[in-house]
C-alpha cells in the first residue's frame, strides 16, 4: 500500500513539472464560493455553512464516460462509497457505513431530484433510474445525520440533484451517441428553450448493455420534462414529468470455487430461472415558489409517483404495484440587519399503498439465454398482500448570521404507519401493523477568519426506521411484517475546516465521531432460495472518520482534484433480540464487538486531472484506490472459524487507472464533442461488491477494460 502512495505521488508531481506555468482561470473557484447551498432548506452559502458539504458542478459532469450512474457522477465525493454491483445503473450507496447492508435500493439517505423526494415513507429509495445523469446541472451532498430536515430519509445524509433549465436561446438542443465494451450504447436527444414567461427542456434516452459476465444484460428508457413558468416576479412554478423503463438481468454472487473458476460466469440458478428486476415508473410533480415580499417565501411541492416492479428468483417471482403521493409545505422569513435572522417551519406528508403477491417459481434447465423476461412460474401462491404506509414530519428551522459568525438549528418529529393486511389469511388474523415516531435535532456553527479559512462543527442525531422492504421480508412466512425490527438511531459530532486560497485551491477537510445504535445486519433462511434476504438488529457501533477534497487548479490548463476518506467503522458492545440467536430463526450468527463494519474500506481515494493540451482538446487522468474490506456481519465466519473453502472474510483492495481525450469541433454551423475514455487502463482483477452472504456465494467481480466512445452534436 505504501509503494501504492509513493507511485501516486510521483506520478502527480512530474505531470505538474512537465507543464508550462500559465496564468489563472479561476472561473470555477469563483463561482464555488458564491454557491447556495439549497439542500439545507434554508439558504446559506458555501464559505459560511456549518456542515460538511460537497458541489459537483457541471465541469466534473461532464466528464463521465457513460452518464448512466450515480458511481461516475460521485467519484469526487469524500465518506460516499458506491458499488456498481452489475456495472450499469443498478448500485449500492452508502455514506459513513449507513445503508451498507441493504439488498437493493438506497436506505437513510435523503435524495431529491429537482425539489421532488425520491424516498418513501419510510424513507427508502428504491433506485435511481429516473435521474438521466447527462442531463443533471450540478448536485450538493450533506455528509452526516439530517434526520432533523429530512426525517427518516436523511440519517446518513442527502443527496440533492438539480437538472438543467431550458437555457437561454428560444430554442436549442442536442444528440448524444454512446457506444463501448460488453455492447454498450447510450442515445439522447435533447432540447429546450425560453420564451417570454416560461423555459422548458425534454429529453429522451435509450441505454443498453450485454454487461462483463453472464446474464447481465440491461436495458431503460428515461423520459423527462420540466418546465419553469415565471407569472409574476413573486411567482415560480416548476412543472415536472418524468417516466422511466429498467431492466436488469441478476448474475448473482458468486462463491470461492466458482470465482476461481471463472469470474464472468452467473450464479447456476441466474439463467435457469431467468433471475432479473424489472421497473416501470412514472412522476408528476408540481412546485410552487411565491415570495409574499423580500422577507418572506412559501413554497409548495406536490407529487405523485405510480409504478410497477417484478423481480424473479430461484424461490419466486414477485409482483408489486406501487403508488405514492406525498406534499411538502415551508414557510421562510428573514429579518435584522447587523443580525440577520431567518426562521423555517415545514411539514412533509407522503403516502404509499403497495400491492404485492408472489407465485413460486420454477427452472427451465434448457433455457437459451436472451434478453426476454419470460420465466416459470407454478400456481403456488407464496403471499397476497396490500401495505399501506403514511409519515408525517414537523420541522422548525433556525439560522443566524453576525458578519463571519453563522449558527443553524433544526428540529423534527416524525411520525410512521405501517400496515400490512394478508389476503391469504381470515379477516381477524390478516392485519400486522408496525408504527415508529422519533424526534430529532440538529446544531451547527461556524465562523468565517478570510476566504482562506472557515472553522465549522455540528452535533446532529438520525433516524433509521425498517424500510419497507425490511419489514416486508418477513423469515417467519412468505407474508406478514418482521415484527422484531426496531429503528435504528445515531448521534454524530463532526469538526471540519474548507476555505479558498486565492483563486486557485479550494479544500475541505472533516474529521467526525458518530454512534449508532440497533444497527441492521442480514441474514438467510434455509429453503428460502439466495434472493429472500432477512434483517435484524445487531446492536451497536462507533464509526470514526476523516473527509478530505481538494481542487487545485495548478495552471490555466491544469487542475487536480482528489477526494479522500478514512474510515473506521466497528461494532460495539450490543444488546441482542435473543431471537437473533435462535438457529431456527437465523442461518448466521450476529456480530461481535470489535468487528469493522462490512463493505467499509479503511481508507478510499479517487484522484483525477485534467489538462487542456490546446483550446479544444482535453486529456484526463484519474486513479481509484479501495483498501481491503470485510464480507462478513457473521461473527464465526468474520473469526475464520467456518470452513475457509467456502469463507473467507477480507476482501482485497484495488487500484484502478482510467484515462480519457475529449474534443471540441466545429464543421460550419454545426458544433459538439468527441470523446474517448478508458476505464481501467491496466485491466486489473478486482471485486465490484461483495455481501455476507450465508451460502458463501458473496462475490461479484468487476469489469476488466473499458473503452467507451461518445459523439455529441449540439444545435
Amino acid at each position: 500500500m505504501k509503494n501504492i502512495y509513493i507511485t501516486m505521488a510521483l506520478f502527480f508531481a512530474g505531470f505538474s513539472l512537465y507543464a508550462q506555468k500559465e496564468k489563472s482561470d479561476s472561473t470555477n473557484i469563483r463561482r464555488l464560493q458564491e454557491v447556495v447551498i439549497s439542500a439545507s432548506k434554508l439558504p446559506v452559502t458555501l464559505k459560511h455553512y456549518p456542515g460538511s458539504v460537497s458541489i459537483v458542478n457541471k465541469s466534473t459532469l461532464s466528464i463521465m464516460p457513460r452518464s448512466i450512474a450515480i458511481n461516475e457522477a460521485l467519484r469526487l465525493v469524500p465518506g460516499v462509497r458506491i458499488d456498481n454491483q452489475h456495472d450499469a445503473e443498478r448500485i449500492h450507496l452508502s455514506i459513513r457505513g449507513q445503508g451498507i447492508l441493504t439488498e437493493n435500493g438506497i436506505r437513510g439517505i435523503g435524495v431529491v431530484l429537482d425539489g421532488i423526494p425520491e424516498n418513501d415513507p419510510s424513507g427508502f429509495v428504491p433506485d435511481l433510474y429516473d435521474v438521466d445523469w447527462a442531463t443533471v446541472q450540478n448536485i450538493e451532498v450533506l455528509r452526516g445525520p439530517f434526520a432533523s430536515l429530512y426525517g427518516e430519509g436523511g440519517a446518513a445524509g442527502v443527496i440533492y440533484i438539480t437538472t438543467q433549465n431550458g437555457g437561454r436561446k428560444p430554442f436549442a438542443g442536442s444528440v448524444n451517441q454512446t457506444v463501448g465494451s460488453h455492447k454498450f450504447y447510450k442515445t439522447m436527444v435533447q432540447f429546450g428553450g425560453k420564451a417570454k414567461h416560461m423555459d422548458y427542456r425534454i429529453s429522451f434516452s435509450r441505454t443498453g448493455g450485454h454487461g462483463s459476465r453472464d446474464h447481465q444484460a440491461f436495458r431503460g428508457n428515461i423520459l423527462y420534462e420540466k418546465i419553469n413558468f415565471y407569472p409574476s416576479k413573486k411567482i415560480k412554478i416548476t412543472q415536472i414529468l418524468s417516466h422511466s423503463d429498467y431492466f436488469q438481468q441478476n448474475p448473482a454472487g458468486l462463491n470461492l470455487q466458482q470465482l476461481a473458476e471463472n469470474p464472468n460466469q452467473a450464479n447456476p440458478d441466474a439463467r435457469p430461472y431467468n433471475e432479473y428486476q424489472k421497473t416501470s415508473r412514472t412522476t408528476w410533480g408540481l412546485i410552487g415558489n411565491y415570495s409574499i415580499n423580500k422577507n418572506q417565501n412559501l413554497r409548495l411541492t406536490a407529487y405523485l409517483r405510480p409504478w410497477r416492479y417484478k423481480e424473479t428468483s430461484n424461490r419466486a417471482a414477485e409482483y408489486s404495484n406501487y403508488n405514492s403521493p406525498g406534499i411538502n409545505m415551508q414557510y421562510t422569513i428573514h429579518f435584522g440587519n447587523r443580525l440577520k435572522h431567518t426562521f423555517g417551519l415545514g411539514c412533509d406528508f407522503k403516502w404509499q399503498n403497495i400491492s404485492m403477491y408472489k407465485l413460486k417459481s420454477a427452472a427451465n434447465p434448457n433455457r437459451e439465454e436472451s434478453l426476454d423476461e419470460t420465466n416459470l412460474e407454478t400456481d403456488t401462491l407464496l403471499a397476497n398482500q396490500l401495505i399501506l404506509q403514511n409519515s408525517i414530519g414537523a420541522y422548525a428551522l433556525y439560522q443566524l448570521q453576525i458578519g463571519k459568525f453563522n449558527l443553524s438549528g433544526s428540529i423534527r418529529y416524525d411520525n410512521m404507519d405501517n400496515t400490512l393486511t394478508d389476503k391469504m389469511m381470515a379477516m381477524d388474523t390478516a392485519t400486522t401493523s408496525k408504527n415508529f415516531n422519533q424526534l430529532s435535532g440538529r446544531v451547527g456553527v461556524s465562523y468565517s477568519a478570510g476566504n482562506a479559512f472557515t472553522v465549522f462543527t455540528d452535533w446532529s442525531q438520525g433516524f433509521i426506521p425498517p424500510s419497507t422492504e425490511e419489514l416486508s421480508g418477513n423469515p417467519l412466512a412468505y407474508y406478514g411484517f418482521n415484527t422484531h425490527l426496531v429503528p435504528a438511531t445515531s448521534q454524530c459530532v463532526e469538526l471540519g475546516f474548507r476555505g479558498f486560497a486565492g483563486d486557485r485551491f479550494y479544500y475541505e477537510i472533516t474529521g467526525f465521531f458518530m454512534k449508532t445504535r440497533n444497527d441492521f445486519f442480514r441474514f438467510k433462511q434455509s429453503g428460502r432460495g439466495n434472493q429472500e434476504v432477512f434483517y435484524g438488529n445487531a446492536g451497536n457501533s462507533s464509526r470514526k472518520g476523516i473527509e478530505l477534497y481538494f481542487l487545485y487548479r495548478i495552471l490555466k490548463n491544469l487542475k487536480l482534484q482528489a477526494a479522500y476518506t478514512y474510515a473506521n467503522y466497528k461494532y460495539t458492545s450490543a444488546t441482542i433480540d435473543p431471537v437473533y440467536t435462535d438457529t431456527n430463526y437465523v442461518l448466521t450468527t450476529p456480530p461481535a464487538p470489535g468487528q469493522w463494519l462490512p463493505n467499509s474500506p479503511r481508507h478510499q481515494l479517487y484522484a483525477e486531472m485534467d489538462y487542456a493540451i490546446i483550446k479544444n482538446l482535453k486529456v484526463n487522468f484519474a486513479t481509484e484506490l479501495q483498501s481491503k474490506w470485510a464480507i462478513y456481519t457473521d461473527a464465526e465466519a468474520y473469526a475464520g472459524k467456518l470452513n475457509p473453502a467456502i469463507y473467507q472474510n477480507w476482501q482485497n483492495g484495488f487500484v484502478l487507472f482510467h484515462a480519457g481525450i475529449d474534443y471540441l469541433w466545429k464543421i460550419g454551423k454545426l458544433h459538439g464533442t468527441c470523446s474517448l475514455f478508458v476505464r481501467n487502463i491496466m485491466n486489473t482483477k478486482y471485486m465490484a461488491f461483495t455481501e455476507p452472504d450465508p451460502d458463501g456465494n458473496s462475490y461479484q467481480p468487476g469489469p476488466g477494460r473499458e473503452v467507451f466512445a461518445t459523439v455529441k452534436f449540439l444545435f
